[in-house]
This record gives structure tokens, C-alpha cells and sequence, in this order.
């Protein structure tokens, strides 16, 4: 029997407006501004910079029905298998992003077709063929698509499942309460600084690794300009080494947490503080990106594969876990 490979991911797809204007805006006139069109979605954006390392990558989403050719061509161009389903009463999700002149990102969303999401858009081959599972955090904002990647964690078993909250503002919608009650189970957690204070209920870094990872095997706190830091118990580390920052300018990139994401995720578990990846990218998806570190090949499925089967079953099939994770929440209240 083949063993499971490659990251099968599942979440939005979404066309980005980027615009940039020229200064303040001019309530009720003109302001000029730049602004482009580009191929998004937070899981898109994710199975496109794992592609671009090499990583075999399927994609689950669901859009307009008038669209999944397109976007499925456009994912097939950058490496991705895609999987997508045609939606006839919603149209393919948009964001605007508003970037002002120092790089800080706003954005208006419509989900559209993404909060749509069915469990029968996801065929039971794609779990069982996937040593890593990948969930948006957008996918547990709306009750369907909330219900359908609830359904692949049941259905995944003791498979290692990966999720990014995605959204401090979605968070705080929701209730912290209620997205760690969705999540638990997952082995990995993908926050950036202003989602694990929202989870952890601290904006102590330390606090939040350790009340976390009381919750998930590893977690990864995207800390911007700070490159991540990632915690597995007791243990630290970061995402890449002081004091060079990637080459990237990842304040001006839509993308920006999404290329730390794979520079985890791509990397043997010894050489994680040594990564650091780079691209020629502002924003959309990667055309080419590599990583300063030529050893760094193997991709966080086949880390987490060879784990689980040295280990068994995640922390999220045993019970005693569950209880501690559970009294650890009921702590915090």
C-alpha cells in the first residue's frame, strides 16, 4: 500500500483588490491610487508557496460556478492540484486591501462562495491520500464550511491536521472559546501575534507559547518583521536566524504570512532556526521562491508522518490529553 504524501489543503479562494492610495483618504471625493488585481485567498495563497518549494499540494475550495476553470488553471500553473467546486448561487470570494503608506494591510471581505463550503467537496481519496491536512481558520467562520471541516477532522482520524486561525477580528467575532473548542484536535497551530493573544488571552509571547502548546503539538507565532517562533512543549525555537530578516519586504506583502508558513513547513525539524525563504513577490502568489538553506527538503507532512508513525496516534486521539487541554481552557476563564 503507498503511504500518504503531499499536504492536502482546504480553504478559500479569493481575487484581491490591492489598492494603494497616494495618502489619507478623502471622505465623500477623490483620492488617487494604485490598484491591481491579484489571485488570493489565505489557503490559496498557502498551496501556492508550498508548490513553489517543491511540495505536492492538493487544494480543496469552492467558488462561482462561471470560475473554476480559471481558477483552477491558474493553480495548476504554480503546482497545485486543485480540486474545486462550482458554486451556482454564490459568486468567487473578493477582498479589498487597503495598504497605507507604511505597509499596514486593512481589508473588507466578501466570502462569497468560500463560506459555502460542503463536506461533499471533499472526497474521502483526497483525505485518506494526504499525510498532512491543512485548514484555513476562514473555513470555521460560517456554518457550512465550519461544518464541512469539522467533518474532514472526523474523518481524518489520527492523520496530523494543521490549521491558521486566519482572522484576529473573525476571532474575536466567534469567541476565542469557541474556535480552540472547534480546533482541538489539530497538531498544529499557525497564529500570527495578534490571533495567539486573542487565543492564548495574553500578549506575553512566552504566555502564549505555553498556553498554546498545552493545546497543540507545535505552534508557529508569526511575529512580522520578527521572523516566527515556534513552541513543542517546553521547547523554542525560531523560524530563522538573527539578525538577517528575509529578503522579502513582508510588511508590503499580501503574501507575507503565507511565506513564513512553508519555510516551516518545508523543513526537517533540525533545521528549522536556519531557514529563510526568499522571493521575487510583493503580492499574489510566488513566482519563484527558494530558500537560503539547500538542505531544507523535506516538507512538514513527511516530518509529521514519520513522527506519527513513531510515535502513534496525535495528542488529539488520547483522552488524557483532552482532559488536560480542557482544564488548562477552564483555567484561563
Amino acid at each position: 500500500m503507498t503511504p500518504p504524501s503531499g499536504i492536502l489543503i482546504i480553504g478559500d479562494v479569493m481575487t484581491d483588490v490591492i489598492v494603494r492610495p497616494e495618502g489619507p483618504l478623502a471622505r465623500g471625493s477623490d483620492r488617487r491610487a494604485s490598484i491591481a488585481f491579484k489571485p488570493g485567498g489565505s489557503a490559496a495563497n498557502q498551496a501556492a508557496w508550498l508548490a513553489s518549494f517543491g511540495v505536492e499540494v492538493d487544494f480543496v475550495g469552492r467558488v462561482g460556478a462561471a470560475d473554476v476553470e480559471s481558477e483552477a488553471a491558474r493553480l495548476k500553473a504554480i503546482g497545485v492540484t486543485p480540486w474545486l467546486a462550482g458554486d451556482t448561487e454564490h459568486e468567487t470570494g473578493r477582498l479589498i486591501a487597503l495598504i497605507d503608506p507604511d505597509g499596514e494591510r486593512s481589508f473588507l471581505t466578501d466570502r462569497g462562495a468560500n463560506d459555502a463550503l460542503e463536506a461533499g467537496d471533499i472526497p474521502d481519496a483526497l483525505i485518506a491520500q494526504a499525510a498532512l491536512i491543512h485548514l484555513s481558520g476562514y473555513s470555521f467562520f460560517a456554518p457550512s464550511s465550519r461544518a464541512a471541516v469539522l467533518d474532514v477532522m472526523r474523518r481524518a482520524g489520527v492523520k496530523p491536521i494543521s490549521v491558521d486561525p486566519a482572522s484576529a477580528e473573525f476571532l474575536r467575532e466567534v469567541g476565542a472559546e469557541n474556535f480552540l473548542k472547534w480546533t482541538r484536535g489539530a497538531a498544529i497551530l499557525f497564529p500570527n501575534a495578534e490571533e495567539a493573544a486573542i487565543l492564548a488571552g495574553s500578549d506575553d509571547p512566552e504566555t502564549q507559547c505555553a498556553r498554546l502548546a498545552a493545546l497543540y503539538s507545535l505552534v508557529v507565532v508569526k511575529r512580522g518583521a520578527a521572523g516566527c517562533e515556534a513552541a513543542a512543549g517546553a521547547r523554542r525555537w525560531r523560524g530563522w536566524s538573527a539578525p538577517s530578516p528575509p529578503a522579502l519586504s513582508l510588511r508590503q506583502s499580501l503574501g507575507a504570512d503565507q511565506v513564513r508558513k512553508p519555510a516551516f513547513v518545508q523543513a526537517p525539524e533540525t533545521e528549522l532556526s536556519a531557514l529563510a525563504p526568499t522571493a521575487e513577490v510583493v503580492t499574489g502568489w510566488p513566482r519563484r521562491a527558494t530558500s537560503t538553506n539547500k538542505g531544507a527538503t523535506l516538507s512538514l507532512a513527511a516530518l509529521w508522518c514519520r513522527r506519527w508513525r513513531r510515535t502513534g496516534p496525535t495528542r488529539r486521539n488520547q483522552p488524557e490529553a483532552r482532559t488536560a487541554s480542557d482544564r488548562l481552557r477552564a483555567s484561563w476563564n
